[in-house]
C-alpha cells in the first residue's frame, strides 16, 4: 500500500438508515486503501451523505454541500437528497458526482474516476464487521430498504423505492460479526421493520445450520440467541407485532417498541393514508402490557397536518392520556417537495401549528415526568456511555441512543463505555433518570 494513501473527508447526515449507508461506503473506501480524515484541509475529496426528508434536513444538507465546496472544492453527494440530482446540480454545478441513497457502488465508481485507489490487497485488512460510525458497544442493523406504503406526508419511497428485504442469513451473519467484535446492543432498523420478508414471501434461508424464514418475528427470535440487547425500531403496527411481545417478556429481546403512530384522529389518519383506530390501538397496548409489564413504547406524531381541527387535536391529546406512552417525539407538519399532502385542502396556519406543538409537548412532558418518577427506588441494568463531570452517563433498556433519555450515575468509580452496571434510581426529571452505582459487570 502507498505510504501516502488518498484522504477522504466524510459527512454523514440524516437518520440511522443513512448512517448504515455511510458505514458501508466507508468500509469499502477503507478496504481499497483510502484514509478517512476529519477535516476539509487534509482531504483530497469530500463525500456528503445527505438527508432530504423534511425542509430543515434539506437545508442542512444544502449548507453542508456549500461549505464542503467552499472549504475543499472536490465533492461527491449521495443520499436521499441526491435523488434530486437535477436540483443539486443546478445549485452546485461543480460537484464531481451526485447519487441517490443506498448507492455504494455508484459512489465508489465516482471516487475511482476522480481519485483512483492505491490499494494493496496483500497489506490491507478490515475487521469482519466493517467500519462503524457508532461507538463500539452499539450498532445499527439494517434489515431492508424501501417501503411499500404511500403515506401522504412522506417521500421516502421515491428515494429508496419499494420494500427490498435482506436475506435473513446475511442479516444474521452481520449480527454475528458485530457481536464478535464486542457490540452489546443491536438496533434493528428499516423503513418498515415489521414488513420484513413480505417481498420475499418469507423465503427460508439457512444460518449456522438453522432454517430461518425471512420474517419479522423469526428474525427477532433468532437475534435473541446472541444474548445482547436487541432493540426494534420503526415497527409498523401490523397484527403480527403481537407475536414479539412474549419474546420481550421472556427477555430474548428488549421490551421496547418504536411505533410511529403519527396521530389518533381517524380523519387525519385517513388523510395521511395511515391505518389505525384509537380504540383498537389502546386495546392492543393494554394487552401488550398485560403480557410484558416492563414494556416501553416510543412513538412519533405530527401536529398541524392539513385538515386537522381543534377536535382532531384534542382527540390526539386524549389518546396520549390514555396510552401513557413512555417516549414521544412530535413534529409540526411542513410541506415536503413531492409529497401528496401538499395538495390537501385546509392547510393549518403556522401559528396554530406552533401552539399545538407546544401544547402537545407540555401534555406529554407531564406523562413522561410521572412515568420516570415511578422508577425511583428501582434497580436497573444500564449500558455505560461516557464520563461526565459528576460521574457517568448510561442508558437503560428504555433508552435508545440519541433519541430517548439518559441515566446519570453519580459515582467516583472508573467505568468503561460499553460496560453493563446495576444502578439504583434516586431521582428523575421530565426526560432523564439519576442513579447511584450498585454493582459492576465485566466490560
Amino acid at each position: 500500500m502507498s505510504s501516502n494513501p488518498h484522504k477522504i473527508g466524510f459527512v454523514s447526515l440524516g437518520c440511522p438508515k443513512a448512517t448504515v449507508d455511510s458505514e458501508q461506503i466507508i468500509t469499502q473506501l477503507r478496504a481499497e486503501g483510502y484514509q478517512i480524515v476529519p477535516d476539509y484541509a487534509q482531504a483530497d475529496m469530500v463525500i456528503i451523505n445527505t438527508c432530504g426528508f423534511i425542509d430543515s434536513a434539506v437545508e442542512e444538507s444544502m449548507q453542508a454541500i456549500d461549505e464542503a465546496l467552499h472549504e475543499n472544492g472536490r465533492v461527491i453527494v449521495t443520499g436521499c437528497l441526491g435523488a434530486r440530482s437535477e436540483q443539486i446540480h443546478a445549485s452546485f454545478p461543480s460537484l464531481l458526482a451526485v447519487t441517490g441513497p443506498h448507492a455504494t457502488a455508484e459512489v465508489m465508481q465516482a471516487v475511482h474516476q476522480h481519485l483512483p485507489a492505491q490499494h494493496d490487497p496483500f497489506m490491507d485488512l478490515l475487521p469482519p464487521q466493517g467500519i462503524k460510525l457508532t461507538p463500539q458497544h452499539y450498532a445499527y442493523l439494517k434489515i431492508s430498504e424501501g417501503c411499500n406504503h404511500r403515506c401522504t406526508f412522506c417521500i421516502i419511497p421515491s428515494f429508496r423505492g419499494d420494500l427490498v428485504s435482506r436475506p435473513i442469513d446475511e442479516v444474521m451473519q452481520e449480527a454475528q460479526h458485530l457481536v464478535n467484535a464486542g457490540v452489546k446492543e443491536l438496533l434493528v432498523i428499516s423503513q418498515d421493520t415489521s414488513a420484513y420478508g413480505v417481498d420475499t414471501r418469507y423465503a427460508t434461508r439457512f444460518w449456522n445450520g438453522q432454517p430461518l424464514q425471512t420474517r419479522f418475528v423469526e428474525l427477532a427470535r433468532a437475534l435473541g440467541q446472541f444474548g445482547v440487547w436487541v432493540r426494534l425500531h420503526y415497527v409498523y403496527p401490523y397484527p403480527h407485532v403481537d407475536d414479539v411481545i412474549p419474546l420481550m417478556a421472556q427477555g430474548a429481546i428488549l421490551p421496547y417498541l418504536d411505533i410511529p403512530f403519527q396521530h389518533a384522529s381517524p380523519t387525519i389518519l385517513k388523510a395521511m393514508k395511515r391505518p389505525g383506530s384509537q380504540e383498537k390501538v389502546l386495546e392492543r397496548i393494554k394487552r401488550w402490557r398485560e403480557i410484558c409489564p416492563q414494556l416501553v413504547i416510543r412513538s412519533t406524531f405530527i401536529v398541524g397536518f392539513p385538515g386537522e381541527t381543534e377536535a382532531d387535536f384534542e382527540m390526539l391529546l386524549n389518546f396520549l392520556s390514555e396510552a401513557q406512552l413512555d417516549r414521544v417525539g412530535c413534529f409540526m407538519y411542513s410541506p415536503v417537495e413531492g409529497a401528496t399532502a401538499n395538495a390537501l385542502p385546509d392547510q393549518v396556519d403556522e401559528d396554530i401549528k406552533q401552539q399545538r406543538f407546544d401544547r402537545f409537548m407540555l401534555h406529554q412532558q407531564a406523562i413522561s415526568t410521572e412515568k420516570l418518577h415511578q422508577r425511583i427506588g428501582h434497580t436497573l441494568r444500564v449500558l455505560v456511555e461516557n464520563p461526565v463531570e459528576d460521574g457517568w452517563v448510561a442508558r437503560s433498556y428504555a433508552d435508545a441512543p440519541e433519541i430517548d433519555g439518559l441515566v446519570y450515575i453519580d459515582t467516583e468509580q472508573e467505568l468503561t463505555p460499553g460496560q453493563f452496571v446495576e444502578v439504583s434510581i434516586v431521582d428523575s426529571d421530565e426526560y432523564d433518570l439519576y442513579a447511584e452505582l450498585v454493582t459492576e459487570e465485566t466490560p
